[in-house]
């Protein structure tokens, strides 16, 4: 049972090196895209992206090691290109804003980014009041040095989902049987997160 102890106390020392050692980074949304893309009419696609997001994250650069990650993105802010399918979207055929105003993703495990590879990042993702467990795909860019003395790291994420698995059940099938609005969305984040300075 001491040796139970010991080893349990050695690693709670372990993991409070590493939170220390974790930065903080926060998106840059001047340098950043948060998009969506799904088949429209089966024989095309509609692309969207949200204008007003927030993202957090807990990143070693120097061990490469997402500790946590916190992205919220408001409904709202839904640009499609097409105002009156916009307000379709963020109505209660689909998002339903008015009760659901936030589209969020949290990072459950730490996870060791691979440099310039996609490394699979398991976590949980809430939309229309339903939260799933989903795996991002994350491709780490690296890290450079701005003219200012800021630290950004860049990155690509990626995931598919079924919107029926959230409750955005909106359907209209078309005389060959296929659907005008496709049950598959990609979502894509490109962007930059800015390393919090140290002290700060």
């Amino acid at each position: 049972m001491k040796v139970f102890r010991t080893l349990g106390v050695a690693a709670a020392g372990l993991l409070a090196i590493a939170s220390i050692s974790a930065a903080e980074l926060n998106l840059d949304k001047s340098h950043t895209k948060v998009q969506f893309t799904v088949s429209h009419m089966v024989v095309s696609s509609v692309t969207g992206r949200f204008s007003d997001y927030t993202g957090n994250f807990a990143f070693d650069s120097a061990t490469r090691r997402l500790t946590g990650a916190n992205v919220t993105i408001k409904v709202a802010s839904i640009n499609t290109e097409d105002e009156k399918r916009d307000e379709h979207l963020v109505g209660p055929d689909f998002f339903d804003a008015e009760n659901h105003p936030e589209i969020s993703f949290r990072v459950t495990a730490p996870t060791t980014l691979r440099l310039n590879g996609a490394t699979n990042v398991p976590g949980f993702l809430k939309m229309r009041g339903v939260e799933k467990p989903v795996t991002l795909s994350v491709i780490y860019r690296g890290s450079v040095k701005d003219p200012w003395g800021n630290t950004r790291h860049g990155f690509q994420a990626s995931v598919k989902i079924n919107r029926r698995d959230f409750g955005v059940n909106w359907d209209m099938k078309l005389d060959n049987g296929g659907l005008v609005v496709g049950n598959e969305v990609e979502i894509l984040i490109i962007g930059e997160a800015v390393e919090k300075p140290a002290g700060d």
